[in-house]
């Protein structure tokens, strides 16, 4: 129904942000809420999902991201949560690269994706992702980037055993939060 929203960034935690257009406050999941800060105008392309019990608002940097997680919610054992978990590692080009080469231990790394699914996706994917991707990423000064992190990576489905790793990890760089995001996934893909 809607393709995209235009407005302000009202509010940003680590599963969602809030947009206000004209108004009115539009909660938007989103892969990496902190590639917005509030305050910034902010075009987020959107993908709405109507359930019996609520209406649900699905954000995206670019028209490419949008399609690509239509993809995944393509596949079955996909919802739009775990999505949203593979998008937000940002390495679009490699998640493509692990379906056209069959990776199923690549695709394994993702927050609730096991064996059957990685092999689904492998299925129902392969020759499909042809999207070019936007893998810019913006770096914006934040006071906590790697508790916001965290954070993150806890709403995208991770452990808590496997976010004190990453944490350990990266304590003590300064990081944008972002980056922090970025590098925490790499290093739990790399497990």
């Amino acid at each position: 129904m809607y393709e995209y929203l235009n407005g302000v960034v009202t509010f940003v935690s680590p599963a969602y942000l809030v947009l206000e257009v004209n108004q009115v406050g539009f909660l938007i999941q989103v892969a990496n809420p902190f590639i917005y800060q509030e305050g910034d105008r902010a075009k987020i392309y959107v993908h709405q999902v109507v359930r019996e019990d609520a209406q649900l608002l699905f954000g995206f940097f670019d028209l490419a991201e949008k399609e690509l997680f239509l993809r995944l919610l393509s596949v079955s054992g996909i919802g739009p949560k775990s999505a949203l978990a593979i998008l937000a590692g940002r390495d679009h080009q490699g998640l493509k690269d692990a379906v056209e080469r069959e990776d199923v231990k690549y695709l394994m790394k993702f927050p609730g994706v096991g064996k059957k699914t990685a092999q689904q996706m492998i299925l129902d994917l392969k020759g499909k992702l042809a999207v070019e991707i936007n893998d810019a990423v913006a770096v914006l000064p934040e006071k906590k980037p790697l508790k916001e992190a965290m954070s993150a990576l806890k709403a995208l489905g991770y452990k808590d055993s496997e976010i004190a790793q990453v944490e350990k990890n990266f304590q003590g760089q300064d990081l944008a939060t972002e980056q922090y995001i970025s590098a925490g996934l790499k290093f739990l893909m790399k497990k």
